[in-house]
């Protein structure tokens, strides 16, 4: 949810409207779908990735404003905590060196944006959930700014009527209330977008679907949060429950969370628009002054404003986009199950592995969907976040088999595949799944090498939890800074 917000209190009336308004985008975008020229002649990417501000002693830095305006860079905006940035990478094709220039680029930026923030005593650190956070830190008045986030955590808050719940069971065990969203601000993520044409949206949403949980098994980098060892990938629990509008009475009715894996394959992207029309309540009901139907009848292209908005408010894992760019309008698979981190060419080598397996499936002759259960799926996705890189997942003729196994014997070839066809170069191939190849037969991601890092702070150090967290963070800081894929990080 990217838009600004001036209006905090919303009448019966503005509810109405705004519901009546979705419903007539929706109706314009079924038309569209239909016979509008989609741009999708040659896909574009683009990442997201949201990132941490820590100061000297490793503790979260609460000036995202002062270090913006520092930054001064319109690819970095607020993210919801005040310790909180995103940097937005321009959008671009992969073929060719597309990748390097990713790279060259991200790394450029968040060096810059690195020597901004050390003016303001900060530094920068890419990974999903800051091992230094405490229940002290994540509280409403630590929220960005921005008055959209703090309508968004009042809309939230009241829709469920009580203080929100959060219980991850792990290794260890967190347990605990909050009365804001403000721990949804520990959840920092890499986001892959893929420019899709309307008559393969579906295939390539329910490939993403599928491979979520391989993804997320092999990129785990959140084992801690609150000062517990909880999921290798706690930012998938955190994030479930941080944002629940519902009270236990309407789980027990099985009413759908607005963080949602889903619950079906699909054969449009209209279902997913259609899903989140039909199942979600409006939490920001703004209503702007464009007609939709009357833009379509004139030529032009709607803004469809109601029915982003909206679609802004329901947290699918794999997100349906509609937007539009230099007068056309486009659609966009938003692939948001990744956490940041560790490294630039640690999240790059996600993004191939990602771009070239889902189209590898997208294209297959006997779509993985038609062989795997939606529950199937989902059930990995939640196995992949609790046990990473060491997760057992079932996967169709193979039955039950370890994600290491199965992306070295099965998926990274299938990625490369994906590759070729957007015409990487295969050097920028090799090198990138490269990295993912290696995970696997070491057995090493970000979330290993932290766990490994604070045991043994813990015993040969001496140090106690609290202590080895912040020792873990300042390496992992430093580390991160030589962009070497975290499977080569010493633990020391």
């Amino acid at each position: 949810m990217g838009r600004d917000v001036e209006q905090g209190a919303f009448s019966r009336e503005d509810r109405v409207r705004y519901r009546q308004k979705v419903r007539r985008c929706l109706d314009v975008f079924a038309l569209m779908l239909d016979d509008f020229g989609f741009d999708a002649d040659r896909p574009m990417t683009g990442l997201e990735i949201e990132l941490n501000l820590v100061d000297s002693a490793a503790e979260p830095a609460m000036r995202n404003d002062q270090i913006l305006a520092d930054i001064a860079d319109p690819l970095f905006q607020t993210e919801l905590g005040q310790f909180n940035l995103e940097l937005n990478a321009s959008p671009r094709l992969i073929e060719g060196t597309g990748f390097a220039d990713y790279e060259q680029d991200l790394r450029g930026s968040l060096a810059r944006a690195d020597q901004r923030a050390a003016s303001s005593d900060a530094k920068i650190v890419m990974v999903g959930i800051l091992p230094t956070l405490t229940e002290r830190h994540l509280v409403a008045d630590n929220l960005s700014t921005n008055e959209r986030y703090r309508v968004l955590n009042d809309q939230i808050v009241g829709a469920r009527g009580e203080d929100i719940e959060l219980d991850i069971r792990g290794v260890e065990r967190l347990q605990t209330h909050t009365d804001s969203i403000a721990p949804e601000s520990a959840c920092t993520s890499l986001q892959f977008h893929l420019q899709v044409a309307p008559d393969s949206f579906a295939d390539y949403w329910n490939a993403s679907q599928a491979i979520a949980g391989v993804q997320v098994a092999i990129g785990a980098n959140s084992p801690f949060l609150y000062g517990r060892q909880l999921w290798a990938e706690t930012r998938i629990a955190l994030f479930e429950q941080a944002t629940d509008t519902r009270p236990d009475e309407l789980k027990a009715q099985g009413v759908r969370p607005r963080v949602w894996f889903g619950e079906r394959w699909i054969t449009s992207i209209f279902d997913l628009f259609e899903e989140n029309v039909r199942y979600f309540p409006p939490l920001l009901p703004i209503v702007e002054d464009e007609d939709p139907v009357e833009v379509l009848h004139a030529g032009g292209v709607p803004e469809l404003a109601e029915l982003r908005l909206h679609n802004g408010t329901v947290y699918r894992w794999n997100r349906p986009v509609y937007d539009i760019m230099n007068g056309r309008p486009h659609l966009r698979v938003e692939n948001r199950v990744l956490p940041a981190g560790p490294t630039v060419v640690d999240m790059l080598a996600n993004a191939a592995f990602y771009f070239g397996l889902a189209r590898a499936l997208a294209e297959a002759d006997r779509p993985i969907w038609s062989q795997l259960t939606f529950s199937s799926a989902e059930e990995n996705f939640h196995a992949a976040a609790r046990r990473g890189i060491n997760a057992v997942l079932h996967w169709p003729r193979l039955g039950e088999v370890p994600v290491t196994k199965l992306v070295l014997d099965v998926l990274l070839p299938k990625a490369a595949q994906g590759l070729d066809r957007f015409g990487v170069a295969p050097a920028e191939r090799d090198r990138l799944l490269g990295v993912i190849e290696q995970r696997c037969r070491t057995g090493r991601n970000g979330a290993v090498w932290q766990t490994e890092t604070v045991w043994a702070a813990e015993r040969h150090r001496g140090m106690d939890r609290t202590a080895a967290l912040h020792h873990m963070v300042q390496r992992y800081a430093e580390l991160q800074r030589s962009n070497e894929p975290v499977h080569t990080w010493p633990v020391d």
